[in-house]
């Protein structure tokens, strides 16, 4: 029954979490954003010693019931684990800790916070790359499943669906996030929960916490018969059977070996009891275990290609050369960060604000110094000044709460002119494009010449009022470089 529970109480978490990372429209985070605000490492870098305390308290009672349930990268390691027991079923046995190794990644993982240096500390945080995983890899497969029931709708004259744009928009995270899911997948199916007992610092640490928890899976040595089913079914390899002990730093609650034992030698119960049990001796045990396919019509994948393919043309008849990006010396940060300092100390770079950019304009950075934290391009689109989602749904403070009237006032960056790059200046026309969309008016068309009233009109800034939305840069006529770029400030102004 306590497995049962706990099955249910993981995949309600899981499911939810996954939710947010696949929610492009960003509308259900109102609902269910506090699945994200209540994992280890955005409570702690969020300051949020409430929800850390509770989670402490949690493992205190039932042990690493966190890793369990609360954790999508634990919960996804048991759904791989299950299917690899369709396979071959009781296939674990106890492995002795690893201890030097765990505390040496739980001392890099730290020294790394308190350096700052978050982009080591992302690399093996459970958080950061279960969002990786869900926004790189199921994202792309969700967004394309939408585009093809938006296209069903469109056939039908149905509005129930719209069209997004699904892209790889970091091949460098992208590299990141396969290497990870590879290794992680390759660990669970053969081994279950390794990479939480051996390399999650998240998991090292509540592990610590656990070995004083209140309850605690309990071998009764006057019932057990020695049989090592338990062990075989222990999925953190933390049982040895032989002794009739359980390394409770690694015991992840998951009842596994409860429901095996048809003796019933195996009780969650308290430490009193544990201890009492320590010393008795063994009997009888034997253990009896009993024990989606996902379809896509060609035909729709193939008129999904061909519209994707007219989207290249303009009109139909010239092909659309794409923007590339300028040299930035700083990466722009999305208005509510603050600083650069700010976002490095605090991002933990699991994409969920990246999840929910309705412009596509917010993207993980390959920036070595910002690696995998979010950063604005502007090739495909602009940061609309009506949007505030991302500093919504951020659950570590890396992106504060801001309302819409406050991101009007702040400047994330300036726009800056290409003087070389303008086809007004090249071809000779007139365009004026970049100061009819600029929405703070920070733009002016003035005269090359003024004395020639027949002179061309150039865009002249006014860094005080310009925000760094990038609408001027996004809507610039000029390929691939736009002849109007923004430049990122380190430290956000305020107008």
């Amino acid at each position: 029954m306590l497995r049962k529970i706990r099955i249910i109480a993981a995949a309600i978490f899981f499911v939810l979490v996954t939710l947010l990372f696949l929610d492009f429209t960003g509308t259900i985070h109102a609902w269910i954003g506090w699945t994200a605000k209540v994992q280890f490492l955005p409570a702690l870098l969020a300051l949020n010693f409430g929800i850390v305390a509770a989670l402490v308290i949690l493992t205190l009672i039932f042990g690493r019931i966190y890793c369990s349930v609360i954790c999508p990268l634990g919960v996804m390691q048991d759904i791989i684990s299950w299917f690899a027991a369709k396979k071959k079923k009781n296939r674990f046995r106890y492995s002795p800790a690893k201890t030097w190794l765990r505390y040496g990644l739980l001392v890099l993982f730290v020294v790394a916070l308190v350096a700052g240096l978050n982009v080591v500390a992302m690399l093996i945080a459970p958080y950061s790359s279960y969002g990786r995983i869900a926004q790189n890899l199921l994202a792309p497969i969700w967004g394309f499943g939408n585009n093809i029931l938006a296209y069903i709708a469109e056939v039908f004259d149905g509005y129930a669906f719209y069209p997004t744009q699904v892209v790889i928009r970091s091949w460098a995270t992208f590299g990141i996030t396969v290497t990870t899911f590879v290794a992680i997948f390759i660990l669970a199916w053969r081994n279950g929960r390794t990479y939480c007992n051996t390399i999650c610092p998240v998991g090292t640490l509540l592990g610590a916490i656990a070995k004083f928890s209140w309850l605690k899976p309990v071998i009764n040595t006057e019932k057990c018969i020695d049989c090592g089913l338990c062990a075989r079914k222990c999925k953190a390899s933390c049982i040895d059977a032989k002794n009739h002990k359980i390394d409770y730093t690694r015991c992840v609650v998951c009842m596994d070996c409860l429901e095996s034992c048809s003796k019933n030698a195996i009780s969650y119960t308290t430490r009193r009891k544990a201890k009492q049990n320590a010393t008795a001796k063994a009997e009888p045990a034997a253990a009896d275990n009993s024990r989606r396919n996902f379809l896509i019509g060609a035909g729709l994948l193939a008129s999904s290609a061909a519209k994707a393919q007219e989207m290249k043309l303009d009109g139909g008849y010239a092909t659309i050369i794409d923007k590339k990006a300028p040299n930035r010396k700083n990466p722009i940060m999305p208005a509510g960060s603050r600083s650069a300092r700010n976002m490095g100390q605090h991002c933990t770079g699991c994409q969920l604000c990246v999840a929910v950019c309705p412009t596509q304009v917010l993207r993980p950075t390959a920036d070595m110094k910002f690696f995998m934290q979010p950063s604005l391009t502007y090739e495909k689109g602009y940061c609309r000044p009506e949007c505030n989602k991302c500093s919504q749904v951020c659950p570590t403070g890396a992106i504060s709460p801001i309302t819409l009237a406050e991101k009007s006032s702040i400047q994330i960056g300036h726009a800056v002119w290409v003087k070389q790059n303008c086809i007004v200046i090249t071809d000779d026309v007139d365009c004026g494009n970049c100061e009819r969309h600029c929405p703070t008016a920070a733009i002016t068309m003035e005269r090359i010449d003024p004395n020639n009233r027949r002179s061309r009109k150039i865009p002249v800034v006014n860094k005080e009022r310009c925000i760094g939305c990038g609408a001027c840069e996004s809507l610039c006529p000029s390929r691939p470089f736009s002849a109007i770029y923004v430049k990122g400030y380190k430290t956000h102004h305020t107008i």
